[in-house]
């Protein structure tokens, strides 16, 4: 029986969904299911989204907007995809028929408002012992990474965007 984890990956830079798509190319290269839930995130345009029709068992689901939410004043659709979204995770998780569970941007979901931070630490009270849950975005709360196993921080130091460079498909979408 393999042990399920729960990981952070958080931090003010860039890389913190990208570190989550490599573990699960790794992931499906070991022949595991993968389930990414991607929250406050709704546009086709992203790469994984266009990738993920090519890679065995692998489903994405987007649970946001186009747009952005405003911090501390989220939309009425905005909490409605959020409680969508966390519902699907609980569904997901409980069924225990993915080795990995991916909630991409849980964290700034919660540091806006969206989803309170008890929700995800139930999450991971409820994980089954064989699955693993990663939880991406900016400002994790100090009570999820306690009860994390493993949190890793991506630290800003150099952005190409502030030499006016700027975003470009396959490298920040």
């Amino acid at each position: 029986m393999r042990k399920g984890l729960t990981l952070v990956y958080t931090g003010n830079g860039k890389g913190k969904t990208t570190a989550a798509l490599g573990l699960a190319l790794r992931a499906i290269g070991h022949g595991q299911r993968v389930f990414m839930i991607q929250f406050m995130k709704g546009s086709a345009e992203y790469g994984e989204i266009q990738a993920a029709q090519y890679l065995p068992h692998f489903t994405l689901v987007q649970k946001g907007l186009p747009t952005f939410v405003k911090k501390g004043d989220p939309g009425r659709e905005d909490l409605r995809l959020a409680r969508e979204g966390l519902e699907l995770a609980r569904q997901v998780i409980q069924a225990g028929e993915h080795e990995l569970v991916i909630l991409d941007e849980v964290n700034v979901a919660v540091d806006y408002g969206l989803l309170k931070a008890e929700d995800v630490l139930e999450l991971i009270e409820i994980k089954p012992e064989g699955v693993t849950l990663v939880l991406t975005g900016r400002y994790a709360s100090d009570k999820i990474m306690e009860k994390a196993d493993m949190v890793s921080e991506v630290k800003d130091i150099k952005h190409h965007y502030r030499q006016g460079i700027p975003s470009q498909p396959g490298i920040e979408y």
